[in-house]
This record gives C-alpha cells, structure tokens and sequence, in this order.
C-alpha cells in the first residue's frame, strides 16, 4: 500500500515511556469488560485457541488469555511494556510468547490465528497505516477468525481538536498521550475501513469519560 506515512505511526515511543511510570502502568492493569466476556465465552464456544493481542501494552490481555487456556501472542512497539508482561508471566508461570514491532507489518504468517484483538491500538496513525494495520490483521487471521477492537469515534470530543495531520487525524501535543496521531472516523468510514469483515456487533459508546466516544467492534474475518 503506498499511501502508509509510517512517520505518523509513533505513538509506540510515547507509551514506552509511560510503562516505566509503576503509576501509569497501574491505570492499565485491568482487563477490559468485554474482552473477558470474549475469553470466558464466546472463543470457547468457537474453540478458538490461537490469541494475537496487539498492542499489548504491558499485558493485561496477554495475561488473561493465557490464564484461560489460550495459546496467546502480545505484540506491541513499546519494548518496556513488554518487559513488564515477561515479568509478570514468568511470575505466574505463564507460557505467552511476546514480540516488538509494528502493527503495520506483523511477523506472521497468514492465517497464524483465530482471534486478533487491538484495543485502543491502529487508530494511532494517519489513514494510510489505519487501512494497512486492518490489512494485516485480515491476513494473518484465519478464515472465520474474529477480530476485535476499538476505534475513535467523530462523536469523541477530542475530534477536531489540535493540528490535523491528515484527514481526520489530530496531534494534541503535550496532553496526555496526545502528542502523537489519533485517526477519527463515522459509521459509514468504519464500515469501510472493514469491509473485508463481517461486523458481528458495532457499537459507539462512552468509552472511559464523558465525550470519550468509541467504536467497539466484533466482527467476524471473511474467507
């Protein structure tokens, strides 16, 4: 895809800051709801086994899928987050196997797993690495395989905030972790964005605080 800006998918710098803040790390330990109903429930009901957690962070989902069973993968940017999740693991005596890198090229091979979840991950980017990530999760689930994740809503009420760097992409500098690229979109751009997937729930909803809003996508991996 020669549209990608790779130069706007930098949001992995400022997280690998903010992992070694013991403080910071502590905001993102918990597990989101509707990732645990998925783990307790519907991938069993699938037999899904094989988890690619992208974008791990410092593990939360990592650790969750592991302790359930699942053979799991957490991918992310941010090397001392995933220091902090081999710690963890190694804790509990949890096998997961963790690799860096960027969601806009995976080391993997197609169809490498039954479930992809990016929560809060590829909407960090301008379109083009927004589009290439998606590709990249289409190719290495397998066929029927479930995808499941978040993106920016234009109902949030940080769109339209900052310098926009490209079409509907903002830079807050120096506000939180606004200092890199937030990609925003409508119903019908989503729909778009995965097309090559068959959207088994789409909801915009509040997502942490109030204007937070966010896409929370299921859906299901065309052959």
């Amino acid at each position: 895809m020669t549209d990608v800006d790779l130069s706007t998918a930098t949001a992995h710098h400022a997280w690998d800051e903010r992992w070694k803040n013991a403080l910071y790390r502590a905001e993102w330990s918990t597990a989101e709801p509707d990732v645990r109903e998925a783990a307790a429930g519907l991938l069993q009901e699938r037999k899904a086994h094989r988890v690619l957690d992208l974008g791990c962070g410092v593990g939360r989902h990592t650790l969750l899928f592991a302790r359930a069973g699942f053979e799991v993968t957490g991918f992310d940017g941010a090397p001392a987050g995933l220091e902090v999740c081999r710690a963890e693991a190694s804790k509990e005596g949890l096998q997961v196997r963790l690799d860096e890198g960027l969601m806009t090229a995976l080391p993997y091979a197609d169809a490498s797993f039954d479930y992809v979840l990016a929560f809060n991950v590829i909407y960090h980017g301008e379109p083009g690495v927004v589009r290439r990530a998606i590709a990249e999760i289409h190719r290495v689930l397998a066929p029927g395989g479930l995808y499941q994740g978040t993106m920016l809503s234009k109902r949030n009420a940080n769109f339209g905030v900052g310098t926009e760097v490209a079409p509907d992409t903002f830079v807050r500098d120096g506000v939180d972790d606004k200092g890199h690229p937030h990609f925003y979109c409508s119903a019908r751009e989503l729909t778009e964005l995965f097309c090559a997937f068959e959207p088994l729930r789409i909801e915009d909803r509040v997502h942490s605080k109030p204007g937070s809003w966010h896409w929370h996508v299921l859906a299901e991996r065309r052959p």
